[in-house]
């Protein structure tokens, strides 16, 4: 995934979101919805993390210098990481409260009692094409993977973020739909209360997924099998007997980091290894354009393939 898609899809939530946010605080203002409350919330909560993504894409764009040699590509990771905890603290955790304090203070919905329901029908239209702007935005990124295999795999967190987002948020007005219209129909305001619980229950859910993934991208992950063995039938070739062995590993979403050992040709000539090692990057580069930082050290193998010492006769 590019940067700049990522980023169409953040600024298109980000404007349905910010539209949808007063529009809800509206309706809460003119009903007590505790629904349109938490509604209201997750709304702002998610044009924060939406700043929040934009923001780590700018400063992941810094040059390396000698404080950071590798660059600030992962502070694309790191933003994503703090969306998972503003999701789950900021929205899930006061949607809870917001049901408790319902439950236990029960309201029906007696002004106005038309309006949360237009606001809600108005809020999954956009979010609605918020969402479709994402899929739009990852499929061609997904190669033929089902969205759970992308959101897993994937090493930029921005799209895999918003369409979590967008999920959670087009679900949550159902279940605030539900919730309104049940408490409208029985004059009984626990139904609100429910519907606000399932909001913020839905919401612990999606920042625990989102906490999970992006927390794995900040550990450290390598690139995948596939794109692995990849790298080592490129590394293979003029002066390049054998990969002994590999490590990768992601310092930004878009730059990959191969590290190897391999076996050279047998020769005096420091040239012709330099030239075979030349060589190998450029095969690596052709085969995945990720792989910005390659570092490969010489070595002569046995004739049996083992690393080290020089060919037995």
């Amino acid at each position: 995934m590019s940067t700049e898609g990522g980023s169409k899809a953040i600024i298109a939530a980000l404007s349905a979101n910010l539209g949808i946010a007063v529009t809800k605080f509206v309706a809460f203002g003119l009903t007590q919805s505790s629904s349109m409350l938490a509604e209201g919330i997750h709304s702002l909560a998610d044009s924060g993390n939406q700043v929040l993504l934009l923001v780590g894409g700018r400063r992941a764009e810094r040059k390396a210098n000698e404080e950071h040699p590798f660059g600030y590509g992962r502070s694309r990771f790191l933003y994503a990481f703090i969306v998972s905890v503003i999701l789950f603290s900021v929205g899930g955790l006061f949607a809870l409260y917001e049901a408790y304090h319902k439950w236990s203070h029960p309201e029906p919905i007696e002004n106005w009692q038309w309006v949360p329901v237009a606001v809600l029908l108005v809020a999954i239209g956009m979010e609605g094409f918020s969402l479709r702007t994402a899929v739009q935005e990852a499929n061609p990124s997904r190669e033929g993977r089902n969205w759970w295999r992308f959101i897993r795999e994937t090493k930029s967190p921005e799209l895999p973020v918003v369409l979590l987002e967008d999920t959670a948020a087009l679900t949550g007005l159902v279940f605030a739909l539900f919730g309104v219209s049940m408490t409208l129909v029985t004059e009984d305001g626990r139904w609100d209360a429910v519907g606000t619980a399932m909001i913020g229950l839905l919401l612990i859910v999606v920042a625990g997924i989102l906490a999970t993934e992006t927390s794995s991208l900040l550990v450290g992950e390598g690139a995948d099998p596939a794109d692995v063995e990849r790298i080592k039938a490129a590394l293979v070739g003029d002066g390049v007997n054998s990969v002994i062995h590999i490590r990768t590993l992601y310092v930004g979403p878009e730059e990959l980091m191969v590290a190897a050992k391999i076996a050279v040709v047998p020769t005096e000539s420091a040239v012709e290894v330099a030239a075979a090692i030349n060589e190998a990057e450029v095969r690596v580069r052709a085969a995945m354009p990720e792989a910005k930082l390659i570092f490969l050290e010489p070595d002569i193998a046995h004739g049996s393939g083992g690393p080290h010492g020089v060919p037995t006769t």
